[in-house]
């Protein structure tokens, strides 16, 4: 590979070291029911001057969860589709009014305007064309079962050691 412009050959993804991604293999040193926990533990080894860059939480048993927020109904289309075309028309009327000579407000609240009209006749003609087969507003997220903390093989046992600690000082134990 010929050398890049400060003439050292650019090194490929897989050649980099020091990245923070596992060069080898992986133990897993903690198991954890919420990533809420999973992420304190990795901030007690930071802490405690752990090499976490070494480490990865890793969730397991992903499953997709959709909440249902309510039901759907041409109007809050509707609604929902003027909200958005405001927005819209916000960022158009922002980038008009820089290099516009009128007044910068009215140039502003008649895109928005406009924005928001528009908006509202496309939200409601795109639910109407679902033909009532999504008439609901939902939204989804990914979630794990459990989330393990991994670290690199040869610094386990000292991860696991400060974990321990950790796992002992919220027991309340003295």
């Amino acid at each position: 590979m010929p050398p890049g412009p400060g003439g050292s050959v650019p090194a490929l993804p897989a050649q980099t070291t020091g990245t923070g991604m596992a060069t080898g293999p992986t133990a897993v040193v903690g198991t954890y029911p919420e990533y809420a926990l999973a992420q304190q533990a990795v901030d007690h080894l930071s802490d405690n001057k752990f090499p976490v860059q070494r480490t990865s939480i890793v969730g397991t048993d992903l499953r997709l969860v959709e909440n249902v927020l309510g039901r759907l109904t041409t109007a809050r289309a509707a609604v929902a589709g003027a909200a958005s075309g405001a927005w819209f028309g916000l960022l158009i009327g922002l980038f008009f009014g820089i290099f516009s000579d009128s007044s910068w407000i009215a140039v502003l609240l008649t895109t928005v305007v406009i924005g928001a009209v528009w908006g509202a006749i496309f939200g409601a003609i795109a639910h109407a064309a679902t033909g009532g087969r999504r008439d609901f507003t939902s939204r989804s997220s990914l979630q794990a079962a459990t989330y393990e903390v991994h670290a690199d093989a040869d610094v386990a046992d000292e991860a696991r050691s400060l974990l321990i600690s950790l796992n002992w000082r919220a027991s309340g134990a003295q």
